[in-house]
């Protein structure tokens, strides 16, 4: 990510200014108590709105509304979520109810293991797959426009060095739309637990290429389900775990790569000296959120968590930014589809 410093910031925050005041219509489930930023504190820098799960195993035009892997803002603010069973569906900024949905398959007609979703400056859609693992550009119906190239050690062995359903999980495009970034979910073979691989790619005309490649050590057990590009060049990370009995574990960091060493030429991440990692601050254990009311259908140890895999920043607020979050319910009866409306604060 060759992440190219102040040269081109004013853009950079002009752009990204543009694609969050579309987005300041989120306001599905009602407005906000005034206070409720400081009521509703889940850490010094985080706090929840409220949260809603009114499209719990509910379907559209025949399609079953959940199972969302990702987010994103389309260019009128309403919202694009994607499903990791090959659907893609749009939400109404204001009220989250879907408006269409659109199949997505492979170059052979088979289904995605949809998981990360970007909606590029002129509407078409990048979309990582965990299968192989992809990232292909689609048209805002369906149609595949593009496949970028994925290093070879990271696709899913015996191609590869990584491990069938934990490869790219987030994506984002950073500040400016030149850099497109994935994260690996898990460690891929020969790397240590817990240090995951964050390829880039670089846009060069119509097409990106390959980048520069960056690791970042997650807390133990957790994996990295999804990434967003904040508008001065950092990124929210989610990391999450799953321990069965006792619940989930949702986590949201500030991680900053852009004093990161580029390993796309380091065979082995062990932590060695010399190859900096990807520095994060932690903003929140969603653990410590209020419950709002809510109610968990399997041990929790909040009943607000659930299986929260999918985040986008819809907007600004004062001395913040407006993120939503989205859970995965794997079309399972003990999880939930719901959306988590927060304040970040990352000054």
């Amino acid at each position: 990510m060759r992440l190219r410093p102040q040269r081109s910031l004013r853009t950079v925050l002009t752009t990204v200014t543009a694609g969050l005041a579309a987005a300041t219509c989120l306001t599905a489930a009602g407005p906000a108590n005034a206070n409720s930023h400081i009521s509703n504190a889940c850490s010094p820098t985080v706090s929840i709105d409220r949260f809603s799960d009114a499209l719990d195993k509910t379907t559209y035009d025949g399609t079953f509304v959940g199972n969302f892997s990702a987010l994103a803002v389309d260019r009128n603010g309403d919202l694009a979520a994607l499903s990791d069973r090959s659907s893609l569906f749009t939400l109404d900024r204001r009220t989250l109810s879907p408006t269409s949905v659109v199949p997505l398959a492979d170059e052979t007609g088979a289904a995605l293991d949809s998981e990360g979703l970007v909606v590029d400056r002129d509407g078409t859609r990048l979309v990582s797959s965990e299968t192989e693992p992809s990232v292909r550009r689609y048209s805002r119906d369906g149609r595949i426009l593009d496949r970028l190239p994925v290093p070879d050690a990271l696709q899913v062995a015996p191609a590869g060095r990584a491990t069938a359903n934990q490869t790219f999980e987030g994506l984002t495009l950073l500040p400016g739309g030149r850099t497109l970034l994935a994260s690996m979910e898990y460690a891929i073979s020969g790397d240590s637990t817990g240090i995951v691989r964050w390829q880039t790619w670089e846009r060069k005309g119509a097409h990106f290429v390959l980048g520069a490649q960056y690791a970042y050590r997650t807390d133990t057990g957790l994996g990295v389900p999804e990434v967003a590009a904040t508008p001065d060049g950092r990124l929210l990370v989610l990391e999450r775990g799953f321990t069965s009995g006792v619940g989930n574990t949702v986590r949201l960091y500030l991680a900053d790569p852009r004093h990161a060493t580029d390993t796309s030429g380091v065979e082995n991440l062990t932590g060695q000296d010399g190859v900096r990692l990807v520095k994060k601050t932690l903003l929140a254990d969603i653990v410590n959120c209020p419950s709002l009311g809510a109610t968990a259908k399997q041990p929790q140890p909040n009943p607000l968590l659930d299986n929260i895999e999918g985040m986008v920043i819809t907007g600004r607020t004062h001395g913040g930014l407006r993120v939503l979050l989205v859970s995965d319910d794997n079309q399972n009866a003990v999880q939930t589809t719901r959306f988590y409306f927060l304040r970040v604060r990352t000054a």
